[in-house]
């Protein structure tokens, strides 16, 4: 199975992140991003909390899921966008993505029958050994307390889809058997924006030992179009050229 590396490249330049907040406010009843921000804030938790939404089953679960994380992340993007954070944010995003991708730290948080505070203590733990901006644990925050940290998934998944498109970005992941060098890497988002004509590209690492060697490209829609560099690629070719299914070989 691949292995996600969060080692983005991008050719746009970065923002560096503001330092984190002394002091982090979390309350027992709501969190709110900001003054500004708060009736949206309010009517997404209020539309996202429902636990027979929360436990939809079948497409219609799944479908109402999706509008769910496309609202966090709209939500969390106009946050972004007001305290002219966004770069800063998809860098806490990939964090978020990091962390959430492990299976026990997924499982801890989206166990009812953990505390809230424990959550609320983890939450502050993974906030200062990743320096995220306030407003990132306070997003977080909102869906352990509204019982949607199930979908954090899916919402780090819109939220590219969101910076993407107010960025003018093509997101690329490249595989490959082992870590590239970050030179080969620029190297390959130059080759992707001559391909798509986007002003910026993110490139997003994996490992696949499948590959045998070599590397593929993965770009477009939802991934729609590959570049396939692999070693694999070419031995399935020549395999399927020697026709070899029907050929014994007498050892």
């Amino acid at each position: 199975m691949a292995t996600l590396q969060q080692t983005p490249i991008s050719l746009q330049s970065k923002t560096p992140p503001p330092p984190l907040s002394s002091a982090l406010t979390a309350r027992s009843t709501a969190v709110s991003f900001s003054s500004t921000f708060t009736p949206l804030n309010l009517k997404l938790t209020a539309a996202a909390a429902s636990t027979s939404v929360r436990r939809g089953g079948g497409a219609c679960g799944a479908r109402m899921n999706a509008t769910a994380a496309a609202s966090y992340a709209a939500a969390l993007a106009d946050v972004a966008i007001s305290n002219n954070t966004l770069d800063a944010t998809v860098a806490d995003v990939e964090k978020v993505e990091k962390f959430f991708a492990e299976p026990s730290v997924f499982d801890f948080f989206t166990n009812p029958t953990v505390n809230l505070e424990k959550k609320r203590g983890v939450l502050d733990e993974i906030a200062k050994s990743s320096a995220l901006q306030p407003h990132t644990v306070n997003f977080l925050n909102i869906l352990v307390e509204a019982k949607r940290i199930d979908v954090i998934k899916d919402i780090v998944k819109e939220f590219e889809i969101v910076y993407n498109k107010l960025t003018d970005t093509e997101l690329a992941i490249v595989c490959s058997v082992v870590k590239l060098e970050s030179q080969h890497l620029a190297q390959i988002a130059k080759q992707v924006q001559k391909l798509t004509g986007a002003k910026n590209v993110r490139i997003k690492s994996e490992i696949d030992p499948s590959l045998v060697a070599g590397f593929t490209v993965r770009y477009g829609n939802s991934g729609s179009k590959l570049i396939d560099m692999s070693v694999k690629k070419q031995l399935e070719e020549i395999a399927a050229q020697l026709d070899l299914g029907d050929i014994k070989l007498n050892l």
